[in-house]
């Protein structure tokens, strides 16, 4: 599975690769740290920050370590820079 969300993401398939993990994940599949690393990052792509951070969140959760540890410190600076901007308007 692993494998084919890195394909669906790096050709900018990134409709697919939710569909396929969250089917994966209703048929019972187990979601490992890399797998929610892996669908935050499709949201990612699809500009859905807030489904992106909870998927970081569950895999940092199952694996302190993870890399989705620097995408989701990524994630809130790239957030806080928006906010800001919006209030200097």
């Amino acid at each position: 599975m692993k494998g084919k969300l890195r394909s669906l993401l790096d050709a900018s398939r990134a409709d697919e690769a939710i569909a396929a993990a969250e089917s994966y994940r209703a048929e019972g599949g187990v979601m490992d740290d890399e797998l929610f690393y892996l669908l935050g990052n499709a949201w990612r792509k699809k500009g859905n920050w807030q489904m992106a951070m909870n998927n970081y969140l569950e895999a940092i959760h199952l694996n302190p370590e993870s890399p989705a540890k620097q995408a989701l410190e990524i994630a809130n600076e790239i957030l806080d820079f928006y906010n800001k901007d919006m209030y200097n308007q």
